[in-house]
C-alpha cells in the first residue's frame, strides 16, 4: 500500500474542519508535495512552449501551410479554451479537494498529448489544442487551492516563489527540449516525449498523495462556506479586478517569450533554432531563480513586521519596471546587447512573479474563495496568452518587424505597474458573506 503524503498536522483549527478546508501537512510532507505541484506545472508549461518551438520549425509551417497569422492563431488556440475553463476548475477544487480532479484531467492531458503526434490536418490540430487547453486548466486553482491550506502568511512567498519556478522553468527546459527533438526526429516526437513525462508524474501523484476528496457528511459545510461569496461578489471587488490586470499584463509579455521567442530570435537576430532553445533557456530559468528569491526576499521583511501588502506591491511594481528593459534589446543593432537584454528583462520580471500572485491571490482572498478568485484571475492571464499569440502575429504581420509587438509589451508593463499601485488594496479586498 502506498504511503500517505499529506497527513493532517496538529495545528488545524475546529473552523477549518467544519468547514471542509484540508488540514495542512507535517512540514517535510508539505515542501515535498509543492515540488510535485512544481513538477506538474513545469510539465504544462513544457508544453506552451512546445508549440512555440514547432512553429518556428519550417518542416511544421510547411506541412500546415501556416502564415504568421496562422502561426499566431495556433500558438493563441490553448489559452482561450483555458481561459473559459478556469472558474469551473476553481469551483471544482474547491468544494471536492484536489487530489482526484486534478489526476483525472491531467490524465486527459496526457491521451491529447499522444493523439496530437498523428495529427495531419490544420482543424484537428487546432481542436487538439483546445482540448488541451482544458485539460491544463485545473493546474493553477489546484495548486494555489493547496498552498493556501498548507502555508502561512510568513512563508507563502517563498512557497509561491518555488511553485513558480516551475511554470518558469517549464518553457526554459521545453525550448531546447523541444528543438532537439524536432532537429533529431520530428515535431512529433515532442508530443510523445510529453505523453511520457506526464505519465511518470500522474503516476506519482495518485499513488503518493493522500485523497482529499470531502466525505458526503462534509460537502454541506463546504457548500455553505464556499457559497459566503459568489461570482457576482468575486467581480464586486476592486481587488479582483486588480489582479486581473496585473496577471494579464504579466502574463502579456510571458506568453509572448513562450509563444514567439524561438521565432524571434531565429528570424530577427539569425540564430539557429538550436541556439534560440538555448537563450529561451536563460530567460526562463533567470525568471525562475528570481522568483524564488523575490519571494523569499518579500517574506523575510514580512517575518520581520513589515506589511504584506506594502512589501509584495514594491517587488510587483520594481518587476514591471524592471521588465521594461524589453524595449533595450529589441531596438539594439548588436546581437550580444540584444540578447542580453532579452535575458535580463524577463529576469528582471521575476521580482514580480510570486509577489504578484500571493498578493492577488492568497494575501488579500479570503481562504475559502481562493479557488474561485484563482479561476476568475486565470482568466485573465489565459486571455493574456491568447491575445499576445494573435496580436503579437497580427501585427508582425502587418508591420513586417518584431519591434512594433515589443512597442505593446513595454505599454502592457507600465499598466500593470500602475495597476497594482492603485487596485491592490486590503480595503477592497473581497467581502465574505457569513450568513
Amino acid at each position: 500500500m502506498a504511503t500517505s503524503l499529506n497527513s493532517p498536522a496538529t495545528e488545524t483549527t475546529e473552523t477549518d474542519e467544519a468547514a471542509g478546508i484540508s488540514a495542512p501537512s507535517s512540514s517535510s510532507t508539505r515542501w515535498f508535495i509543492l515540488f510535485l505541484l512544481a513538477l506538474g506545472v513545469l510539465i504544462s508549461f513544457i508544453d506552451r512552449t512546445s508549440i512555440g518551438s514547432a512553429i518556428a520549425d519550417k518542416g511544421f509551417v510547411k506541412e500546415f501551410g501556416l502564415s504568421n497569422v496562422g502561426r499566431g492563431w495556433i500558438n493563441s488556440a490553448f489559452f482561450w479554451s483555458y481561459g473559459i475553463a478556469q472558474v469551473p476548475m476553481g469551483w471544482l477544487v474547491d468544494r471536492y479537494g484536489v487530489k482526484r480532479p486534478y489526476a483525472i484531467f491531467f490524465a486527459m492531458w496526457c491521451v491529447i498529448c499522444a493523439v496530437t503526434g498523428t495529427i495531419t490536418l490544420l482543424p484537428v490540430l487546432f481542436g487538439a489544442r483546445l482540448l488541451v487547453g482544458v485539460a491544463e486548466a485545473i493546474v493553477i486553482p489546484a495548486s494555489y487551492r493547496w498552498i493556501r491550506n498548507n502555508f502561512d502568511e510568513s512563508r507563502s512567498g517563498l512557497a509561491v516563489g518555488i511553485f513558480a519556478m516551475g511554470n518558469k522553468f517549464g518553457p526554459a527546459i521545453g525550448a531546447p527540449a523541444a528543438a532537439w527533438l524536432i532537429y533529431n526526429y520530428s515535431w512529433r516526437a515532442v508530443f510523445y516525449a510529453m505523453c511520457a513525462v506526464g505519465v511518470l508524474w500522474l503516476a506519482s501523484w495518485v499513488f503518493l498523495v493522500r485523497d482529499d476528496t470531502p466525505r458526503p457528511e462534509e460537502r454541506a459545510a463546504i457548500a455553505k462556506r464556499a457559497s459566503g461569496i459568489t461570482l457576482g461578489g468575486a467581480l464586486r471587488s476592486p481587488v479582483v479586478w486588480g489582479g486581473m490586470l496585473t496577471n494579464f499584463c504579466y502574463g502579456y509579455f510571458t506568453f509572448y517569450c513562450m509563444t514567439w521567442m524561438p521565432a524571434y530570435l531565429v528570424e530577427k537576430r539569425g540564430l539557429s533554432l538550436a541556439k534560440s532553445g538555448v537563450f529561451t533557456f536563460f530567460s526562463f530559468a533567470g525568471i525562475a531563480i528570481m522568483a524564488a528569491i523575490a519571494g523569499w526576499a518579500a517574506d523575510m521583511l514580512i517575518a520581520r513586521g513589515k506589511d504584506p501588502v506594502l512589501v509584495r506591491k514594491g517587488f510587483v511594481i520594481a518587476g514591471f519596471f524592471g521588465g521594461c528593459t524589453v524595449l533595450l534589446g529589441s531596438t539594439a543593432s548588436d546581437l550580444n546587447t540584444a540578447l542580453f537584454w532579452n535575458v535580463t528583462s524577463l529576469t528582471l520580471l521575476g521580482l514580480a512573479t510570486a509577489n504578484n500572485l500571493a498578493l492577488c491571490r492568497l494575501t488579500l482572498i479570503p481562504k475559502q474563495a481562493v479557488g474561485l478568485v484563482t479561476g476568475v484571475q486565470q482568466v485573465a492571464t489565459s486571455l493574456a496568452g491568447g491575445v499576445s499569440a494573435s496580436l503579437s502575429g497580427w501585427l508582425l504581420a502587418v508591420s513586417g518587424s518584431y519591434d512594433l509587438p515589443m512597442k505593446v509589451i513595454f505599454v502592457f508593463l507600465l499598466i500593470g505597474a500602475a495597476g497594482t499601485w492603485i487596485l491592490l488594496r486590503p480595503e477592497w479586498a473581497p467581502k465574505i458573506n457569513e450568513n
